[in-house]
């Protein structure tokens, strides 16, 4: 596996703060706390949620591997099909179509430079917002890659005036007003809102998003802020989200577009019901593996409890204390109300993908956490 020295030399100067964007641009950031951050060739954008000024030197986007894109957006620049950014991006969006993949033809991708004076201030002011969110999350702003549908003409006023209203219609899928974004290794949830243009292209935005602290928001839901202080972001489900929903309050401070890719292919498959794949028959007694629950636990409790609660699960594992007291210790800290919670939101998910796969999963070789 090749790293950026290697490759497109990518370098970004490190903010502070940790984030792992989901599955890539496969994982597309990788990001630790310290050093540079590259772009592998395994399908890996490794960059920060913080200062990303790159120069066209070090990015592979200098000379005939450039050219203005002829839109209203002075900031882009079309990457030519040789510069590994472009291939990367390529095969993680094509391959994030499934049976629409082979069937579509990728025409350009373009980074946006942020070097007009409104794009620097853009660009400092997500900055500054993932620095704030970090500070209030013990760190971490949870900065991940996201894909944007639109159309041609609304791709076209976001990169030039940023948001100006939400992009989902209030229907049975409604899921609060804001942005909806989806997954980097997810593009095809996107797809649904992109508009074919009078060249026969569709357009996707690749996003930096400050997801920050997210909470579970419900079909239907008439939510357009975080419900508490202790939340940044929406999801449609806390342990696989397909929808990220940057609320409307904060659509212009934590989306920063960085890439546009134009593309041809058949339309998308109607949205999927979220309704209709629930099983009818609930697990009677809601558990999840001990380092599941540990994870999701870090998006609502404090690094020192989450500290503590990995701190017995690893004397449990080094039987020194019992199951028993294991389970006692994470209610004493975490509380029942937001363990069951937590476990029956993940017992759902578990059961919407064995229904999914036509089989049941199979166990973890964790302990599982059990409430009685």
């Amino acid at each position: 596996m090749e790293n950026i020295q290697d490759q497109c030399r990518l370098q970004f100067q490190l903010f502070g703060s940790d984030h792992r964007l989901e599955n890539g641009v496969g994982p597309l950031m990788a990001s630790k706390t310290s050093g540079n951050h590259d772009f592998s060739d395994d399908g890996d954008f490794n960059g920060p949620d913080q200062e990303s000024v790159v120069s066209d030197s070090e990015s592979g986007i200098s000379g005939p591997s450039v050219e203005q894109l002829e839109w209203r957006n002075g900031d882009l620049v079309k990457l030519v099909e040789q510069d590994k950014i472009y291939d990367l991006i390529e095969r993680r969006f094509v391959n994030g179509l499934g049976i629409l993949g082979p069937q579509t033809t990728v025409s350009a991708v373009y980074k946006n430079s942020h070097s007009t004076h409104i794009g620097q201030a853009r660009l400092h002011a997500f900055q500054i917002y993932s620095q704030a969110i970090a500070k209030k999350n013990g760190g971490n702003a949870n900065v991940q890659y996201a894909w944007l549908g639109a159309s041609k003409d609304q791709i076209n006023n976001i990169l030039g005036y940023g948001f100006a209203h939400c992009n989902k219609p209030e229907s049975s899928q409604f899921l609060g007003r804001g942005v909806y974004l989806s997954p980097d290794a997810l593009p095809l949830e996107s797809l649904e809102d992109t508009v074919v243009d009078e060249d026969g292209l569709r357009h996707l935005l690749l996003c930096r998003v400050i997801l920050g602290k997210t909470e579970l928001v419900h079909p239907g839901s008439r939510q357009n802020h975080p419900s508490s202080e202790a939340f940044d972001s929406g999801v449609d489900d806390l342990f696989a989200p397909r929808k990220y929903i940057v609320w409307s309050t904060h659509m212009n401070t934590h989306i920063l577009p960085e890439y546009l890719i134009s593309f041809r292919t058949p339309p998308p498959p109607p949205p999927r019901s979220k309704e209709a794949k629930q099983p009818s028959r609930m697990p009677t007694s809601p558990w999840m593996p001990f380092p599941a629950l540990i994870s999701v636990l870090s998006n609502f409790l404090p690094s020192p409890e989450i500290a503590m609660i990995s701190k017995y699960h690893k004397e449990h594992r080094d039987h020194k204390i019992s199951r028993h007291e294991l389970i006692k210790r994470v209610r004493q800290i975490a509380g029942d109300k937001l363990l069951i919670h937590v476990i029956k939101s993940f017992r759902a998910q578990q059961s919407r993908n064995e229904a999914r796969n036509g089989q049941r999963a199979a166990g973890s070789v964790e302990s599982p956490i059990l409430l009685e």
